[in-house]
């Protein structure tokens, strides 16, 4: 049996967005800039895709910035806060010590500049306590940003509460939401969220797209990327119009089954919980019920994770340690770390997809069960 469970990783391309995007790889493909009928039709088609993000997040298609993907996207974010408040002699940002490295390292960037970052802790759950995180904000406070949903853990924030009092207190709110677009209902104007961060290729869409929200009437959105004036001046450089149509294809298809077909994915989900949790020396990673519906996060004494995701492999199952982005780094997992989980545990992240079954899951919790304890044995031979 094959079984791919790394979908926080990357998901395959929906088919609605492959034939979405095909037109514009090959018949329809003048630069979007251009005045002539070609461009016009590109054009048309990056604000129809503009449009239908919209809908889906309850914004307006101008406070859209096609970018090519969430870490961009959230670079942008912090940059352009970072500069606002610089003019206005504002140089301090509150975060979590549970963010992605795209905003973690950032964050770094901008403290040899001259900023000061607070990183609130996070509980044993992987859940930062809201009080706790607006306690730090202070008078020089130009950003507020918490991840939506931990890409490692599934764990998601009080991004609701966090964005209405960021709001009370007219301090910039910006959410990473690049493992929660697609796989849970959002509404940015609801959440009171000012800018928000996602990427295609976590939610079905191609690889080398996403966006970023900035909402008008918030900081500035600045550029990152400098050149020309596309995407009204805040990011330089010829659209990708392929990935922008094929991305709205995607979320729109996502968003359906968000509605219609997530309650079934969360079942299978505990189902994969109940049974890991009943080998010896398991823990599981991240909060039991508050977390994305795909995300199977566990440690496992006395095992190495490489070891472990290689035995899966031989069994044909798909799977990681973590976040891909750090993948063969030495440290420990950050996010592991602030939960509290010792470097003599294990890690393995299933992230399953929305057409995982029960045979399917019947079987990864066989193939787990049997490779930790075939590593455990060898490890005591």
């Amino acid at each position: 049996m094959y079984i791919y469970a790394d979908h926080a990783s990357t998901t395959p391309v929906r088919d609605a967005a492959v034939k979405a995007m095909t037109p514009y790889l090959s018949q329809i493909y003048g630069n979007p800039s251009s005045f002539h009928r070609e461009g016009q039709k590109a054009s048309e088609a990056l604000y129809m895709s503009r449009r239908t993000i919209a809908s889906l997040l309850g914004c307006r298609p101008d406070e859209l910035i096609f970018t090519s993907g969430g870490s961009e996207a959230d670079v942008q974010a912090l940059v352009s806060a970072a500069e606002y408040g610089y003019k206005i002699g504002k140089k301090h940002i509150v975060s979590t010590q549970i963010e992605h490295h795209a905003v973690l390292r950032t964050l770094g960037r901008l403290q040899a500049l001259g900023f000061e970052v607070t990183l609130a802790p996070v509980d044993e759950n992987g859940i930062v306590d809201a009080d706790r995180l607006l306690d730090a904000v202070r008078d020089d406070t130009c950003l507020v940003s918490v991840m939506y949903a931990n890409n490692e853990i599934g764990t998601i924030q009080p991004v609701e509460k966090i964005g209405l009092e960021c709001r009370r207190l007219s301090v910039p709110f910006h959410t990473d939401a690049v493992q929660a677009v697609g796989h849970m209902h959002i509404d940015v104007g609801a959440s009171h969220i000012d800018m928000l961060s996602a990427s295609a290729h976590k939610f079905g869409g191609p690889k080398g797209v996403g966006f970023l929200y900035s909402r008008r009437g918030s900081i500035p959105a600045v550029p990152v990327i400098f050149g020309g004036p596309q995407e009204n001046g805040r990011r330089a450089g010829t659209e990708n119009v392929p990935g922008a149509v094929g991305m709205a294809a995607a979320l729109g298809q996502a968003s359906d089954f968000v509605k219609n077909g997530l309650k079934r994915v969360c079942s299978i989900r505990d189902l994969i919980i109940s049974g890991l949790s009943r080998i010896p020396g398991s823990v599981l990673n991240g909060d039991a019920a508050n977390r994305l519906c795909g995300n199977i996060s566990f440690c496992f004494e006395g095992i190495e994770a490489e070891a472990l995701l290689l035995a899966l492999d031989q069994r044909g199952i798909c799977a990681s340690s973590g976040s891909a982005c750090t993948s063969g780094a030495v440290e420990p997992s950050h996010v592991l770390t602030a939960i509290g989980r010792p470097r003599s545990m294990g890690a393995l992240r299933l992230t399953v997809g929305e057409d995982i079954t029960e045979r399917q899951a019947e079987y990864i919790v066989g193939a787990v069960t049997e490779s930790v304890a075939f590593l455990r044995g060898v490890g005591r031979s």
